[in-house]
């Protein structure tokens, strides 16, 4: 659990709640306490066995694998530079992309041209878990 106090009279408790969907989506719920103005925001990670789950299924593909050690080898690739370097087709690789988002192991950065991908903390810690495995 992560605690955030904040001290300011021109936040107000309904405002901390714009993001409570979005964290929700990656498995992490907020709650919210105020007291005249101090505000204090906790966050709670889930760890239901959905969600561990959820992180599983977002790497158990050998694809996706060799798309996220790919991308710790070479952050910042676009999807057409991913698909040629692992000498798949363009779907095939957007699709495995999209779940390993989905999963939270990888980031999606728009550029002016393309949008570049890398690993977020979580897909770094898979990685590094499953070359252990190795």
């Amino acid at each position: 659990m992560l605690a955030q106090i904040y001290h300011n009279p021109n936040i107000k408790a309904s405002s901390q709640k714009a993001y409570s969907n979005v964290l929700k989506n990656i498995g992490i719920s907020l709650t919210v306490a105020a007291t005249s103005n101090i505000i204090v925001v906790m966050l709670h990670k889930a760890k239901s066995t959905k969600h561990l789950e959820r992180i599983v299924r977002g790497f158990s593909n050998h694809r996706r694998i060799e798309i996220m050690g790919l991308l710790d080898k070479q952050p910042e690739l676009s999807l057409s530079q991913i698909a040629k370097q692992l000498h798949i087709n363009l779907k095939t690789a957007g699709e495995h992309v999209r779940r390993l988002a989905i999963a939270g192991h990888v980031l999606k950065r728009d550029d002016a041209q393309a949008v570049r991908h890398k690993l977020t903390g979580r897909g770094k810690l898979v990685l590094k878990f499953l070359r252990t495995l190795e």
